[in-house]
């Protein structure tokens, strides 16, 4: 039986989600992952199943594309192929924005991928996503989640350790602020000090961390959540100084976090999650203020733990004391103003 939508009239605009269809993760050194269930759950994602879930009955007016190596180029410099999902993702914002589909404005803003490795060479990159972007492109990730175990991230063991602190990836960073582009930064809790190093050598970009830096309770780090939540936390705090950062609220239904939640069965009621979430996001809100924060889905990869509906209802009900100002911005406040989107 669904859920009732709670505040249905409340705007939201949906800061992170993804689209792919067929995507697959090639990881032949590495076992089936708890990961792979959820992708395989949403084999197609595309701007009907992104409609189907922000029509569920939340006010959802506008969303962010965040990258997720879906649709690159099939050919030509290999530096440029990511620009190929940049101009994907522009055409399905063109189709939402002809109102034909109804009020919601699908990937107002995009988040695409350029390698920054590049150094200066990632300029000529970025510059390549502006035009593609149709005045939608507000920015770019690199994920830098790494861990010793393997286990941890499965198909995503994709980078080496410390990218963050690379000099060779900081001169191509140092091209995001002068070009008025921010910065989504995925790692993993342990990693979250690499960050803040970044955020303090780079005080005039912003950058928003993604999944509140992802708690892990996989691998090394199962029945440990609890453990290392006091390390997790003061890391936020740290964070939360620099000014040029803001944070995502959510991301905390995946694979590496392994709540109870995670694809139980029955499915999760958005009570439990909000019970199971509740100590990371009120961190970050105390942390950052409501002002610096912005509950997101990450869907489709959340839907490990309950559907879209559910989701924001959890949010809801985490957000239940706060104030209509600060709701205003933890549902599409921030968002609007870190992404500048005119919706």
């Amino acid at each position: 039986m669904p859920e009732a939508i709670l505040e249905p009239e409340l705007p939201i605009i949906d800061p992170h989600h993804h689209l792919w269809n067929q995507r697959t993760y090639a990881t032949p050194t590495v076992a089936k992952h708890a990961f792979m269930t959820a992708i395989e759950r949403t084999p197609r994602y595309l701007l009907d199943e992104l409609l189907a879930d922000t029509g569920g009955g939340h006010n959802v007016i506008a969303t962010v594309f965040l990258e997720c190596g879906a649709f690159y180029k099939a050919d030509g410099p290999e530096a440029f192929r990511p620009v190929g999902e940049t101009e994907f993702v522009n055409g399905v914002a063109a189709m939402s924005a002809s109102g034909m589909y109804g009020d919601v404005r699908a990937c107002a803003g995009i988040v695409g991928k350029a390698d920054l490795l590049l150094g200066d060479g990632a300029k000529a990159v970025l510059e390549a996503h502006i035009r593609a972007g149709g005045g939608r492109f507000r920015g770019i990730r690199n994920s830098a989640s790494w861990d010793a175990d393997k286990d941890v991230l499965g198909p995503l063991n994709r980078v080496e350790q410390g990218l963050y602190l690379d000099s060779t990836f900081r001169e191509g960073f140092r091209h995001l602020g002068p070009m008025d582009l921010s910065f989504d930064a995925w790692l993993l809790e342990p990693q979250l000090p690499d960050l803040v190093d970044l955020a303090r050598a780079f005080p005039g970009t912003t950058i928003v961390l993604d999944h509140v830096g992802t708690p892990l309770g996989r691998g090394v780090y199962e029945g440990r959540l609890s453990e290392r939540f006091p390390i997790w936390r003061d890391s936020i705090r740290e964070l939360a100084k620099s000014e040029n950062v803001s944070v995502k609220l959510g991301g905390l239904a995946m694979a590496f976090c392994n709540f109870p939640s995670f694809l139980a069965e029955p499915r999760a009621p958005s009570q439990q999650l909000a019970d199971e979430w509740r100590p990371y996001i009120e961190t970050c809100i105390e942390a950052f203020g409501a002002d610096r924060c912005m509950f997101e889905s990450n869907f489709p990869v959340d839907i490990g733990a309950c559907d879209y509906p559910t989701l924001w209802n959890a949010f809801k009900r985490l957000a239940a004391g706060a104030s209509a100002e600060e709701k205003a911005a933890l549902f599409a406040g921030t968002a609007r103003r870190v992404y500048r989107l005119d919706v």
